[in-house]
């Protein structure tokens, strides 16, 4: 299903899988979801305005992505 959701939001799909595709979000709540989400992806990363970014928030990401990428390096460690 996964493989089709992009295709499927395209409209690039032929006409009986996408009918398939379309059978089964009908009755999948987790595949509906993420072709919702994939959507509104499609959707923020079209639009064309530009958000300003509160003050320092680039420095916190950084150091929150290190913290979480030192935690997983930790964790992984201990398991060996």
């Amino acid at each position: 299903m996964w493989g089709y959701i992009s295709e499927y939001l395209d409209n690039s799909l032929p006409p009986e899988t996408r009918e398939l595709v379309q059978k089964h979000l009908d009755h999948c709540e987790i595949c509906s979801a993420i072709l919702d989400s994939t959507r509104n992806i499609v959707i923020l990363t079209a639009d064309d305005r530009v958000f300003e970014l509160p003050a320092g928030f680039s420095d916190r990401l950084h150091a929150r992505l290190n913290e979480e990428l030192l935690a997983g390096k930790d964790e992984s460690e201990g398991s060996s």
